[in-house]
């Protein structure tokens, strides 16, 4: 069953508007609800995705990292390795 593109877009947009409502009452670096709108939109957004491609045969100009925490920690060892 395909989802209707409009209400993936709706649903993509709530994600958003949740993760700037949680971003602005952070309690601290590594907020858990900060941290879960965060991966709610990357889930929204392979939705709205998929049910454009699948509607329109389209696609956005946008990206989902996936694992971003493991992409901060390799530049943090890079930069080590360069001031040793």
């Amino acid at each position: 069953m395909s989802i209707d593109p409009r209400v993936a877009l709706q649903s993509l947009s709530a994600a958003l508007e949740e993760h700037l409502v949680a971003a602005s009452a952070r309690r601290g670096e590594g907020d858990p609800n900060v941290e879960a709108a965060f991966f709610a939109i990357a889930d929204a957004f392979e939705v709205y995705e998929d049910a454009l491609y699948e509607a329109y045969s389209e696609v956005t100009p946008l990206q989902v990292f996936e694992d971003e925490e493991e992409d901060e920690d390799s530049l943090d060892d890079d930069l080590e390795s360069l001031e040793d």
